[in-house]
């Protein structure tokens, strides 16, 4: 059984979901990797090295999302599984392949069972749907947080570079993004998340400087998204990016469903609030009850002293 796993990347750089999303299709089979998109072939030296990796497919010259979804369905032909992760890419890009195709989709998939069936999370994660496809062609996206990434290999494996030039009916007039030198947030072991309790952009700074101590990346809850206090990719929640870190460091943060939705798959919970009936404050496995406004910079400031720098 054939799989053919498309990559996520972004500015030239391989998306670190990628890796885990080929190690959770794995079991399905050969794994076939494709890039399709601006500055691909660069991306495509560091797929190579993935393990579980038999080929790398390259596609240059698309970006529009009418085109890529063309040329998806055009290789998918050769495939029984098409894979991407459940990000903000995949969960615009595999529905309407789906569409195209007249297949349903299985979405969010966080354990595969079988070559055809799947777990993934329902009911904001209180539960979990095991669903068995039978269809002739599986259109599936991985929660990349739910599988552990591959070692590399030493072995790059062969990259092919495909001429599909499409005509697209879509113009890219602007691309805007958050810079930022932290781990990539939906596959960081560490995360330090920050409510609307902060008050102000300003004062996520708070955040920051204690995720660069801990080499850890920085969310936020949507409230304090909807507040302008933090970029839409911070986001962490059932309508942001779903995570899975070794440790969650919750600041100012309640607790809403919805955001509760997006840190299940946390091993360790600290929070800090001034509430200690907040149900967050209750789910953590340890909590400081106190204002964070001098938790924080207290706990920033034993780091430095005790030479912690990551």
């Amino acid at each position: 059984m054939s799989v053919l796993v498309i990559a996520d990347h972004d500015a030239g750089m391989l998306s670190p979901s990628t890796a885990r999303v080929v190690e959770g299709a794995s079991v399905l089979g050969p794994i076939d990797l494709l890039v399709i998109g601006d500055r691909a072939e660069q991306v495509a030296a560091a797929a190579a090295n993935l393990a579980h990796v038999r080929k790398v497919q390259v596609v240059t010259g698309i970006s529009a999302s009418d085109a890529d979804v063309s040329v998806i369905e055009m290789l998918s032909q050769g495939y029984q599984y098409v894979i991407q992760s459940a990000g903000s890419v995949g969960r615009d890009r595999m529905p309407r392949l789906a569409a195209k195709l007249d297949l349903m989709p299985v979405t969010d998939v966080v354990a595969i069972l079988g070559p055809n069936r799947f777990e993934r999370p329902i009911y904001a994660g209180n539960a979990v749907q095991t669903v068995t496809d039978n269809q002739p062609k599986h259109i599936l996206t991985l929660r990349a947080s739910a599988f552990r990434a591959p070692a590399t290999t030493d072995t790059a494996a062969p990259v092919e570079v495909l001429d599909m030039a499409l005509n697209s009916v879509v113009t890219l007039l602007a691309s805007h993004r958050t810079q930022s030198d932290t781990p990539d947030l939906a596959t960081a072991q560490i995360v330090i998340g920050g409510g609307v309790a902060l008050g102000s952009a300003e004062n996520f700074q708070l955040i920051e400087n204690l995720a660069k101590k801990l080499g850890a990346a920085v969310g936020a809850t949507r409230a304090a998204v909807d507040a302008g206090y933090a970029p839409n990719d911070w986001q962490i929640g059932q309508t942001g990016k779903i995570i899975a870190p070794d440790l969650y460091i919750a600041i100012g943060i309640s607790g809403a469903l919805q955001h509760l939705a997006g840190i299940q798959g946390a091993k360790k919970i600290v929070a800090i609030n001034s509430d200690a009936e907040a149900p967050l404050v209750k789910l953590a496995d340890l909590a400081l009850v106190g204002d964070l406004f001098e938790i924080v910079p207290q706990l920033t400031a034993e780091l430095e002293r005790l030479g912690v720098s990551r």
